[in-house]
Protein backbone atom coordinates (compact mmCIF):
# COMPACT_ATOMS: atom_id res chain seq x y z
CA UNK A 1 0.00 0.00 0.00
CA UNK A 2 1.75 2.70 -1.46
CA UNK A 3 -0.27 5.65 0.80
CA UNK A 4 0.25 3.79 4.20
CA UNK A 5 4.19 5.27 4.94
CA UNK A 6 2.20 8.91 5.28
CA UNK A 7 -1.01 7.51 7.70
CA UNK A 8 1.39 5.48 10.11
CA UNK A 9 3.99 7.97 10.12
CA UNK A 10 0.98 10.84 11.46
CA UNK A 11 -0.29 8.35 14.06
CA UNK A 12 3.82 7.42 14.88
CA UNK A 13 4.00 11.53 15.56
CA UNK A 14 1.01 11.77 17.23
CA UNK A 15 2.12 9.28 19.78
CA UNK A 16 5.39 10.58 20.09
CA UNK A 17 4.24 13.97 20.68
CA UNK A 18 1.53 12.48 23.22
CA UNK A 19 4.62 11.13 24.84
CA UNK A 20 6.51 14.05 24.87
CA UNK A 21 3.55 15.92 26.55
CA UNK A 22 3.04 13.68 28.75
CA UNK A 23 -0.92 14.08 27.32
CA UNK A 24 -1.98 10.31 29.07
CA UNK A 25 -5.12 10.63 27.23
CA UNK A 26 -4.14 10.94 23.79
CA UNK A 27 -1.51 7.84 24.55
CA UNK A 28 -4.28 5.70 25.73
CA UNK A 29 -6.09 6.63 22.93
CA UNK A 30 -3.58 5.61 20.40
CA UNK A 31 -2.84 2.48 22.34
CA UNK A 32 -3.78 -0.76 22.34
CA UNK A 33 -5.52 -2.43 25.29
CA UNK A 34 -3.27 -5.67 24.84
CA UNK A 35 -0.58 -3.43 23.60
CA UNK A 36 3.60 -4.68 24.73
CA UNK A 37 6.69 -3.08 24.81
CA UNK A 38 10.13 -4.63 24.73
CA UNK A 39 12.99 -3.14 25.40
CA UNK A 40 16.23 -5.24 23.92
CA UNK A 41 18.36 -5.25 26.69
CA UNK A 42 19.98 -7.65 28.28
CA UNK A 43 17.80 -9.56 29.48
CA UNK A 44 14.77 -8.25 27.28
CA UNK A 45 11.96 -6.77 29.53
CA UNK A 46 8.43 -6.16 28.55
CA UNK A 47 6.19 -3.33 30.16
CA UNK A 48 2.29 -4.12 28.91
CA UNK A 49 -0.09 -0.98 28.62
CA UNK A 50 -0.76 0.10 32.19
CA UNK A 51 3.12 0.29 33.06
CA UNK A 52 3.80 1.96 30.12
CA UNK A 53 0.71 4.60 30.12
CA UNK A 54 1.85 4.99 33.65
CA UNK A 55 5.56 5.47 33.27
CA UNK A 56 5.58 7.51 30.09
CA UNK A 57 3.38 10.55 31.99
CA UNK A 58 5.70 9.69 35.51
CA UNK A 59 9.22 7.98 35.28
CA UNK A 60 9.83 7.57 31.49
CA UNK A 61 10.10 10.76 29.90
CA UNK A 62 10.86 11.73 26.80
CA UNK A 63 11.63 15.94 26.42
CA UNK A 64 12.40 15.57 22.44
CA UNK A 65 12.59 12.84 19.39
CA UNK A 66 13.42 12.88 15.42
CA UNK A 67 12.70 9.73 13.16
CA UNK A 68 15.60 9.48 10.72
CA UNK A 69 14.78 6.57 8.43
CA UNK A 70 11.30 5.54 7.82
CA UNK A 71 10.09 2.14 6.79
CA UNK A 72 6.48 0.91 6.84
CA UNK A 73 4.33 -2.21 5.08
CA UNK A 74 0.82 -3.36 5.65
CA UNK A 75 -0.14 -6.75 6.45
CA UNK A 76 -4.10 -6.77 6.12
CA UNK A 77 -5.49 -4.73 9.17
CA UNK A 78 -1.86 -4.59 10.69
CA UNK A 79 0.97 -2.31 9.68
CA UNK A 80 4.53 -2.58 10.63
CA UNK A 81 6.52 0.41 11.05
CA UNK A 82 10.13 0.65 12.00
CA UNK A 83 12.71 3.94 12.15
CA UNK A 84 15.57 5.07 13.63
CA UNK A 85 15.20 7.50 16.31
CA UNK A 86 17.15 10.02 18.60
CA UNK A 87 15.56 10.79 21.82
CA UNK A 88 16.03 13.13 24.30
CA UNK A 89 14.91 10.91 27.41
CA UNK A 90 14.98 10.62 31.44
CA UNK A 91 14.15 7.80 33.55
CA UNK A 92 13.75 8.74 37.13
CA UNK A 93 15.83 11.63 36.35
CA UNK A 94 18.99 9.69 34.72
CA UNK A 95 19.47 10.07 31.30
CA UNK A 96 18.14 7.67 28.85
CA UNK A 97 18.70 9.88 25.61
CA UNK A 98 20.30 8.14 22.49
CA UNK A 99 20.20 6.94 19.07
CA UNK A 100 17.52 3.90 19.01
CA UNK A 101 15.60 1.97 16.40
CA UNK A 102 12.25 1.49 16.89
CA UNK A 103 10.11 -1.25 15.34
CA UNK A 104 6.15 -0.63 15.90
CA UNK A 105 2.68 -2.73 15.10
CA UNK A 106 -0.28 -1.33 14.54
CA UNK A 107 -3.77 -2.68 14.16
CA UNK A 108 -6.69 -0.82 12.44
CA UNK A 109 -9.52 -1.13 14.32
CA UNK A 110 -12.83 -2.58 13.06
CA UNK A 111 -15.47 -0.40 14.29
CA UNK A 112 -13.52 3.18 14.73
CA UNK A 113 -11.47 2.15 11.87
CA UNK A 114 -8.57 4.06 13.60
CA UNK A 115 -4.99 2.36 14.34
CA UNK A 116 -3.92 1.76 17.80
CA UNK A 117 -0.21 0.57 18.54
CA UNK A 118 0.10 -3.05 19.36
CA UNK A 119 3.16 -3.55 20.06
CA UNK A 120 6.63 -1.31 20.08
CA UNK A 121 10.30 -2.69 20.22
CA UNK A 122 13.29 -0.90 21.10
CA UNK A 123 16.84 -1.18 20.89
CA UNK A 124 19.81 0.21 20.35
CA UNK A 125 21.79 1.03 16.67
CA UNK A 126 24.61 -0.28 15.64
CA UNK A 127 26.86 1.94 15.23
CA UNK A 128 29.70 0.13 12.88
CA UNK A 129 29.65 0.96 9.46
CA UNK A 130 30.22 -2.32 7.68
CA UNK A 131 27.45 -3.68 8.94
CA UNK A 132 24.98 -2.27 6.23
CA UNK A 133 27.32 -3.58 3.05
CA UNK A 134 28.04 -6.50 5.13
CA UNK A 135 23.95 -7.14 5.18
CA UNK A 136 23.46 -6.18 1.58
CA UNK A 137 26.13 -8.52 0.58
CA UNK A 138 23.69 -11.51 1.79
CA UNK A 139 20.89 -10.62 -0.61
CA UNK A 140 19.58 -12.51 -3.04
CA UNK A 141 17.89 -9.50 -5.30
CA UNK A 142 20.71 -7.63 -6.49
Amino acid sequence: MADLLPVIETYEHRWMRAWVGRDSRALKSLTARNFVMLIGSKPPVLLDAPSWLEAATTRYLCKSYRFGDLYARSIGSIALFAAAAEIEATMDGHDWSGRIWVTDLWRKGRVRRGWRMVERIISRTDDNPQVPAAIRSLQLWR
